[in-house]
C-alpha cells in the first residue's frame, strides 16, 4: 500500500460502529451531531408498562452501539466524545458496508416494529416483495408466535427482528 492510499483512506468518509458506555447511545448521537459528525442511531418502538398504562417509547435497536460517518482522521475526536468507549474493529476501526447502514436506515424510516434478535443461525434467506421494505433481504424466522425478517450489522455482531408476515416475503434468489 502506497502512502497515497493511506492518506486517501484516512480522508474518506465511511460508516463506523461506535461502542458506547451503558445507556449513553442517545447522548453520544447528540454529541457527535453537535460536533459536526453525522450520526445514525437506529431506534425501535417498544411498549413499556407503567403502573397505570402502557406507553410506546423509542429505544436503541442495538444497545451499546451508535453509528457515525467520519474519516479515520477524525478518530481521536470521536474517541474523546463523552460516552464513547471505542470505535469497533479488530486491530483498528473497521468501516461498515454502506449497504448495511442503508438497510438499517430504510427500516428505521419505515417505522416497523423491531426488536433486537440474538439467535441468527437458523432460517432461510428471503426477500420482501411488498410494502415499504420491498426489495430488502434477510433471514426469515419465527419467534414466539411472530414471524419476521432478521437484518444484521455484521461488524458489531448484532441483529434485529422486523415483524413481517410470511405472505410478504419470497425465498431470495
Amino acid at each position: 500500500m502506497s502512502p497515497h492510499d493511506t492518506v486517501a483512506r484516512e480522508t474518506e468518509l465511511r460508516w463506523y460502529a461506535i461502542h458506547t458506555r451503558s445507556h449513553q447511545e442517545k447522548q453520544v448521537r447528540d454529541r457527535l451531531l453537535a460536533g459536526g459528525i453525522e450520526p445514525f442511531l437506529p431506534l425501535s418502538r417498544v411498549q413499556r408498562q407503567w403502573s397505570d398504562r402502557k406507553v410506546w417509547a423509542r429505544s436503541p435497536l442495538f444497545r451499546g452501539y451508535c453509528f457515525a460517518r467520519f474519516t479515520l482522521g477524525n478518530s481521536l475526536a470521536i474517541l474523546k466524545t463523552a460516552g464513547v468507549a471505542r470505535i469497533v474493529g479488530i486491530l483498528k476501526p473497521e468501516p461498515i458496508q454502506d449497504e448495511e447502514i442503508a438497510v438499517l436506515q430504510r427500516v428505521t424510516a419505515a417505522d416497523c416494529m423491531t426488536e433486537p434478535y440474538d439467535d441468527c443461525t437458523e432460517g432461510m434467506c428471503v426477500e420482501v416483495i411488498r410494502g415499504p421494505l420491498a426489495g430488502l433481504r434477510g433471514q426469515f424466522v419465527r419467534k414466539e408466535g411472530h414471524q419476521g425478517l432478521v437484518i444484521r450489522a455484521s461488524l458489531i455482531q448484532q441483529a434485529a427482528l422486523i415483524h413481517i408476515g410470511a405472505s410478504e416475503v419470497v425465498p431470495a434468489k
